[in-house]
């Protein structure tokens, strides 16, 4: 594989979107398109999807062969962690080939060339960077995550390391109008974030017991809680961007789209 297999256009450089990130830092998100996976984890326009989830029932060879197309845009190997809606961080260098499956739903890196890297397709990925350059961090928040503080987790263990100011971006996510949930999850930010939800959940219409769930703005009263006020990003919407996105509430069966920070 080289790197002309995925064109810029197939993904997003959050750097566009991310104005203070420090020049120190490298970023990506995937989307579904550039890769050679088919049927439900085709890009929905008729070729190949770039599923990059082992988990999900595709070909694990397809899978592998769209690992190395983004490894052909990266400084090293994603360190892939394995996600199970918590708030554990994780040591990104830590995570090596043929090593021990590392659990947990964020990483961080101090070291040059060590990428993270958070799988979604739907849940909230949020990339991290501190101002003087010196520690990147990436979080897989889904709602049970969120509410469960893995992104005050994540500042937490960039602080320890050596961390100052830092500065998030949220990326693609299941949108404000597509995110339906229950009173439980309304439950459960209520006591994450006492009196600072009721204008992220909007009744469902027609649907008892329903609301529409604001995951971006919950994400920034989580950040906000935790000192984090530079943040960017969380305009788009995998739910209804159809022919950009893999969704898990939408489709069911789906892959899975990666987004990556590094320091340089």
């Amino acid at each position: 594989m080289v790197a002309s297999d995925l064109q810029d256009a197939d993904l997003i450089h959050p750097a566009t979107q991310w104005p203070d990130l420090p020049d120190a830092f490298g970023a990506l998100a995937t989307t579904r398109r550039g890769g050679v996976s088919m049927g439900p984890y085709g890009d929905n326009r008729g070729g190949g999807g770039l599923n990059l989830g082992l988990q999900t029932g595709d070909d694990l060879d397809t899978v592998q062969a769209n690992r190395a197309r983004l490894r052909e845009r990266l400084p090293g190997r994603p360190a892939w962690i394995a996600q199970v809606h918590g708030p554990d961080v994780v040591d990104a260098a830590t995570v090596q080939p043929g090593g021990p499956v590392r659990t947990g739903d964020a990483s961080i890196a101090t070291v040059p060339g060590v990428v993270c890297a958070i799988l979604t397709a739907d849940c909230l990925p949020v990339l991290f960077a501190d101002l003087d350059g010196k520690v990147a961090g990436a979080a897989h928040a889904g709602w049970r995550g969120l509410a469960g503080g893995v992104l005050g987790q994540t500042v937490a263990a960039m602080r320890a390391a050596g961390a100052g100011e830092i500065t998030a971006w949220l990326g693609p996510a299941i949108g404000r109008d597509a995110f339906e949930v229950g009173s439980d999850v309304l439950a459960a930010f209520e006591a994450a974030l006492p009196g600072q939800v009721e204008d992220a959940f909007r009744p469902y219409p027609g649907r008892a017991g329903k609301y529409l769930a604001d995951m971006y703005l919950l994400a920034r009263r989580m950040l906000a809680r935790d000192g984090i006020t530079r943040v960017h990003g969380g305009e788009r919407c995998t739910a209804t961007e159809t022919d950009w996105f893999y969704s898990y509430r939408r489709d069911g069966v789906t892959g899975r789209q990666a987004s990556l920070i590094w320091l340089k």
